[in-house]
This record gives C-alpha cells, structure tokens and sequence, in this order.
C-alpha cells in the first residue's frame, strides 16, 4: 500500500514541485517536502507577497530594493501543494501606497483572498470604500522597511492608522523591530481596531526570548490585545536552516499566551531585501522550502485542534472568511 506521504510526495512532483523540476519562467521558491500532517480545511496562509509585471505594476521610486516577479499562478500552485485554501495578500514597501498589484491579486483569486493595504495621509475615504469591496481587510505600517526607529515617530504612525480605520471593520498590521512593540504597548492595549504584528513581532531568534520587546509582544497576546504571525522564520527571525530550531521557543511562548491571537503564514515569496548593492538592482527572492516549514508547526504546536485554530479558525474570525 502507498503510504500518504509517498502519495504526496509523487504528486508534487506530478505538478512540477520537486526541486529541480524545470520551470523557466518560475523564480519564486516552490517546496521540496510534502506536508506530513493534516492541514485543516479552510486553513490560510496569512502573509504572502505578489510581485507583478513591472511594466503593468511600477515599482515606487522610492522603494529601497527590486524583486523578482512572483505571480498568482505560482502563489496558487504553492498552496496546492500545501494543501492551503485561503490567502491574506500583503502589499509590499516596494509599490508604496499604490494597491494595484493588491487588487488585482485578489480579483484573480476571488472568495479565498483577502488583502492589506498601505495607505497615507492622502488616500480618499472613497478608495477605502472600494478596496473593501474588493477584499482589502486592513492597513499595513511597514516600520522596519520605512527605516522607524524612533519610538515616538513610530507612536505618531500608528495613532495616525488608527485613526484613519477606526470607523470601519479593518485591523492595522505592523511589521517593526521589538523595541517598537515594546513602544507601542500601551497604545496597543487601547486600540480600538484589532492589531496585528508581523512575523514573530520582528524577533532576532539569536537573541533569545530576553530580547527586549519580545515581552511586551506576549503580554498583548496574552491580553488578547494582538495578533502574531508566526511567519517569515526561514528569512527573517532565524538563519539555522533547514529545520531553525532558535525560532522554536518563541513560537511555543506565543501559542502558549492564547492560541486564539495566533495566525500562520509563509512570507512567500520570500524577498531578499538586503541583497543587491542599489535599490534598482533585481533582488533574487530566497529560495525557501515551504513544505518544510509547514511541517515545523506541528512540532511547535503538536495538538491538531489547537492548529485548527491557528490555522482556520483566527483567520476567518479576523478577516472575515
């Protein structure tokens, strides 16, 4: 009898997913492990990135790197051998407040999709009315992209975000350095929309769980006042590839505060923005091994209801499956 592994294992080769399978035209990474575990249905990957053509979707001038191209054919095949069926669409700093790649991500995609967006101080309350219609759930504040280190520009930020949702059914995504969060608690603690912190709340994993911040980051969990992404552990929180076993102890710390405030994603396509000399140089995306990563959650959190809750049922609570 075939075993289900070796099942899934000759059906990600089937669609061209083993490493070393060609595909000219697909830079982004594409997994090379089968998921081991049951991934519940409705699960979603609440952090992923597309990068269009450059030519129907400029780049903001202002961006501080360039990606390679990541499309929705390639976001959908990754979840199919992920066994993923819902996706939150981030915008990334490279487009600036220009949501159109966003939208058109998640025209394509339909129903399973929501998106996040970036806005500022001129955006028009009737494009928010409209990014709504199309999907959009939340607003971003990329702190760490933006170069804010300041606590009390960063405070400023994030009261300005606030304000400029606090009328509607959105939350406020931040993506910024502990320090940052530690910064911010209070104002978290009182926020009137949800808040959602990406990607272990910018943790160094070297670090260890005395970082300053990280504590900070558990009391809002704890508190129920934030949400957590334990994302982006292969590129951003950890460098002890394949299996990062430094990211471990912080995800365990999180889902141990309240599994209820706890959301999973992969940062696919995983963008490598410290990896060319000039900004306008095209940045090669990592190559990470997703189905490996997956696999790392049941280890962090071996209890199958509890990764139901992770995986489906916080993310259709908060944006609205």
């Amino acid at each position: 009898m075939i075993s289900r592994r070796t099942f899934l294992k000759a059906s990600l080769a089937a669609v061209g997913f083993i490493h070393g399978a060609s595909d000219a035209l697909a830079r982004a990474s594409r997994p090379s492990t089968a998921v081991d575990f049951d991934v519940p249905a409705g699960a979603c990957d609440c952090h992923v990135h597309i990068f269009g053509d450059p030519q129907r979707f400029p780049f903001s001038p202002a961006r501080t790197y360039t990606p390679e191209s990541a499309s929705v054919g390639e976001l959908r095949a990754l979840h199919q051998a992920l066994h993923i069926n819902r996706v939150v669409v981030v915008q990334p700093s490279v487009y600036g407040t220009d949501n159109s790649c966003v939208l058109d991500a998640l025209g394509q995609l339909g129903a399973r999709a929501r998106g996040i967006a970036v806005i500022d101080a001129a955006t028009p309350e009737s494009v928010l009315d409209e990014m709504k219609r199309e999907g959009v759930r939340g607003i971003r504040l990329s702190l760490t992209q933006g170069g804010v280190t300041d606590p009390s520009a960063a405070r400023r930020r994030f009261r300005a975000g606030i304000e400029r949702i606090k009328g509607r059914d959105w939350h406020i995504q931040i993506f910024a350095p502990p320090t940052i969060v530690e910064a911010i608690h209070d104002q978290a603690l009182a926020s009137p929309v949800p808040v959602v912190f990406d990607h272990f709340g910018g943790v160094i994993a070297a670090r260890g769980l005395q970082q300053p911040g990280f504590g900070a980051l558990v009391n809002l969990v704890r508190a129920g006042k934030a949400y957590v992404k334990i994302s982006a552990a292969a590129d951003l929180v950890s460098i002890q590839a394949p299996d990062y076993p430094d990211v471990a102890p912080f995800a365990k710390a999180l889902v141990a505060a309240n599994p209820q405030r706890i959301l999973w994603g992969t940062n696919w396509p995983h963008p490598n923005s410290a990896n060319s000399r000039r900004r306008t140089d095209t940045s090669p995306l990592r190559q990470i091994d997703d189905g490996r990563v997956l696999n790392l959650l049941a280890e962090w959190v071996p209890d199958a209801p509890t990764r139901r809750t992770i995986l489906m049922e916080n993310p259709a609570r908060l944006y609205g499956f």
